[in-house]
């Protein structure tokens, strides 16, 4: 027999930072047919516990079309660091440093932006993750500051976020990691070493990252494809062109996207959309000289 009516309160609702204006919300942003956006704002979808079954479905939904995915992934900071000036170091030396710390801190959120040429729609969303214990696990904590100055609740992570495991299942179900059939899809993130890096560890199930550059480069070519491309690789060919991420969007006239302004999605709204501009406009098109060098690596 059913409870009566009003017995049980209805639970709360999850720890969004935003309200939409619209009922319901929409998942996606329709751009201008064109491969260079306006400076509309994209709606961000944040994902929690409470929303994980609801957002991942539509996630694998708008992923069966997406020609393009951008990553953002924000973590703890680093306590591996240099003996000498990072310029100085081989690309060995680099991918020691990035492995290291990778492979000894978790994530803390993870931003994915798909873009469909075809369809004209840009669709983000912020996947914010639980696994890391402030009490208990390595970060540096001007970095934790930061990033809580910028709007991250570690707090609300621990006490509403989805696992990483949870993530990665969803990224194989998508089709966006692992093998695939059809179109291919190019990825995007900025100054990505440890995007990138992360991402590998997510969708390996928290392994360890593979032990030289060359075993890096295969992995990152089986779970994402040949097509990863950074942004910053590209502006640094841009002489007109600012070099911070944030710096470049405002040169651009970018909004911020609703939700999540200061986030990872945003972060990953931007290299897409900053790819697209870059590519299409000061670089003519063609961007394989580009295809997988990763700032802070290659």
């Amino acid at each position: 027999m059913n409870p009566p009516t009003g017995m049980f309160p209805p639970p709360p609702p999850p720890p969004f930072h935003h309200t939409f204006p619209m009922q319901p919300p929409p998942y996606f942003y329709h751009a201008p047919m064109s491969p260079v956006w306006a400076s509309w704002a994209v709606p961000v979808r944040s994902v929690w516990a409470s929303n994980f079954k609801h957002e991942s479905a539509n996630l694998c939904h708008v992923a069966r079309r997406a020609q393009y995915v951008a990553v953002d992934v924000h973590y703890p900071g680093a306590v591996h660091h240099p003996s000498q000036d990072h310029n100085a170091l081989t690309v060995e030396e680099r991918y020691a440093l990035v492995k290291a710390n990778v492979d000894g801190l978790k994530p803390l959120q993870v931003g994915i932006a798909l873009y469909d040429s075809d369809g004209g729609y840009l669709a983000a969303w912020e996947f914010n993750l639980r696994d890391f214990r402030p009490h208990a696990d390595p970060h540096d904590e001007n970095s934790l500051a930061y990033l809580a100055g910028r709007g991250l609740n570690v707090g609300a992570l621990r006490d509403h976020g989805v696992s990483a495991d949870m993530l990665s299942k969803k990224l194989f179900e998508s089709g966006l990691v692992g093998a695939r059939r059809g179109r291919s899809r190019s990825w995007i993130t900025y100054a990505g070493a440890y995007h990138v890096a992360y991402l590998l560890k997510i969708v390996t199930g928290g392994a360890a990252l593979p032990r030289d550059v060359a075993g890096f480069n295969a992995a990152v070519r089986r779970y994402l494809g040949d097509q990863v491309y950074d942004v910053a690789r590209m502006a640094a060919d841009c002489p007109a062109m600012p070099r911070a991420l944030e710096h470049i969007v405002t040169h651009l006239g970018l909004h911020p996207p609703l939700g999540s302004p200061h986030l990872a999605a945003a972060a990953g709204v931007h290299a897409l959309q900053v790819f697209m501009r870059l590519k299409y406009v000061e670089l003519g098109g063609d961007v394989r000289k580009y295809r997988g060098l990763l700032k802070g690596l290659h």
